[in-house]
């Protein structure tokens, strides 16, 4: 009886061991498989400067159904990026507040699910 309980006991300790080693395997393979999209500069509700060139960093995984990504600027659409982490330059911008919108798109243009959204002021 005493062995039993103690392979019991054993293996409640290893439950916790195996579900961290499951929790950090996991998000790489559902980040690849689904993807992934970041925009690292200008953080959300920053000043930017009407007066100057103002770009935005950013840093995608395409995931499966991915092939590039468009940036939109208050819903305007911008040309087709295919780095994965580089910097857009944004079109002029007027005083007050700019949404501004990355997304992960397939060869047709449409969006697979990644995206990311930050508003801006300028003045």
């Amino acid at each position: 009886m005493s062995t039993f309980k103690f392979k019991i006991t054993s293996a409640l300790f290893l439950l916790p061991l195996l579900a961290v080693i499951v929790s950090i395997a996991t998000p790489a393979n559902a980040q690849a498989s689904s993807g992934s999209a970041e925009i690292l500069s200008p953080a959300d509700g920053a000043t930017l400067s009407v007066s100057q060139k103002n770009t935005v960093e950013y840093k995608v995984a395409l995931g499966k159904r991915g092939n590039h990504l468009h940036i939109w600027v208050d819903g305007e659409k911008g040309p087709s990026q295919k780095s994965l982490h580089g910097n857009y330059t944004l079109p002029k911008l007027t005083p007050g507040k700019h949404a501004i919108i990355l997304k992960v798109v397939d060869k047709g243009h449409v969006p697979t699910g990644p995206e990311k959204s930050i508003f801006v002021s300028a003045e």
